[in-house]
């Protein structure tokens, strides 16, 4: 998602540090102390304009939730969502997905969201699949034994790739769904802004669940 810089984002952020963490690196093993109530936290890679991870939050009171998003202008919009109706389980992070180890400590995290991830498709553009051998280490390394990675996904070589790399780094696949919008899982499903919009036109969306 590349979206135009947008001159208010900047002055939003910084007005709304109990929302918004631009130095995360600080939170290293006390996230909880974000959240009025020890839970689990799950965490969104890549949140975008934020409609899932604050959905998410809504539907699942007894969960802490933290979208992470590298774009400021889109973390903005993220904000301005979150403004709207504060949620006492949602914090956002502006930071590079790619450093969670940086940013949350080991077994910190119950689960990891990853939402239509850019799918790289150039085979020289591997390591930065959010799915190659090296984030799966990182992912491991925050997760709590046993911890949950859901994937979603309407680029299909991107899946299939996916699948392989997680069966090869020795993951367990809990749920797979070829067609999720047609699935007996569409019911509770929750959409990204993506997602809708691939969705409205007829394509099909591939999910997965699997844990360590």
């Amino acid at each position: 998602m590349r979206v135009r810089n947008k001159p208010w984002a900047e002055p939003l952020i910084k007005a709304h540090p109990e929302l918004i963490i631009t130095d995360p690196i600080q939170m290293k093993g006390n996230w909880q102390k974000r959240f009025d109530q020890n839970q689990p936290i799950h965490i969104e890679i890549g949140m975008g304009k934020g409609q899932f991870i604050f959905n998410m939050a809504r539907k699942y009171p007894q969960i802490n939730f933290i979208g992470v998003e590298i774009q400021r202008s889109v973390a903005a919009i993220a904000l301005k969502k979150v403004l709207t109706d504060k949620l006492s389980n949602l914090q956002l992070v502006l930071a590079d997905g790619g450093d969670l180890n940086e940013y949350f400590a080991k077994g910190e995290i119950d689960q990891i969201y990853l939402n239509f991830s850019d799918p790289w498709p150039k085979s020289r553009h591997e390591k930065r699949r959010l799915t190659y051998k090296t984030f799966l280490t990182g992912y491991q390394e925050i997760l709590k034994k046993h911890g949950n990675i859901a994937l979603k996904t309407d680029n299909q070589g991107f899946f299939e790739y996916s699948l392989m790399s997680m069966n090869n780094f020795g993951l367990v696949f809990d749920a797979v769904y070829l067609d999720l919008h047609h699935s007996d899982a569409a019911s509770e499903n929750v959409e990204t802004e993506y997602e809708h919009k691939f969705s409205e036109k007829g394509q099909r969306i591939y999910k997965l669940e699997c844990h360590f």
